[in-house]
């Protein structure tokens, strides 16, 4: 029996530790240790105990869980360890925008050093100037696109 309750309390606390630390490994674990608990009672106490082991397991999960996932990101503590904050926007030119975009003029936001920002009729897209280095606020000519970027070039002066 206490083999049975080490087994729980110590596959719980790792499956709890698996919320901060990243990688999966605590989680599995744990999970194993709460396996080889319900595996331990089944051949100690038969199928009923077995039974009441796996519901235990279950039930203990759950709670460990639902507390991790709805009280602990309230405290001060959780505020830190979890991510709140969400990154918004687009950096690539995809698809038939990419291609309605080849031949407008671009300006840039960022030092293209070959690669920078770029504000294209009042979005920003991330780009590469072919040409090499292009200053801030330079006038650009978009030739292309690749996977993710623009590719700009400087205009030439005629």
């Amino acid at each position: 029996m206490t083999a049975l309750i080490l087994f729980f309390a110590v596959g719980i606390l790792l499956i709890a530790a698996e919320v901060v630390v990243p990688g999966g490994v605590l989680g599995v674990l744990g999970a194993l240790l709460m396996f080889g608990g319900c595996v331990r009672a089944f051949m100690d106490f038969g199928s009923i105990g077995g039974l009441i082991a796996v519901i235990t397991a279950f039930t203990l999960g759950g709670l460990v869980l639902y507390f991790e996932f709805s009280y602990l990101p309230k405290t001060k503590w959780g505020k830190r360890a979890f991510l709140t904050a969400q990154v918004t926007g687009v950096t690539a030119a995809v698809g038939k925008e990419a291609v309605e975009l080849v031949g407008k003029s671009a300006e840039a936001l960022t030092l293209l050093s070959p690669s920078g920002y770029v504000r294209v009729d009042g979005e920003r897209y991330e780009a590469f100037c072919q040409s090499g280095q292009a200053p801030v606020g330079s006038i650009l000519e978009i030739i292309g696109a690749d996977n993710f970027r623009l590719i700009v070039t400087q205009r030439s002066k005629i």
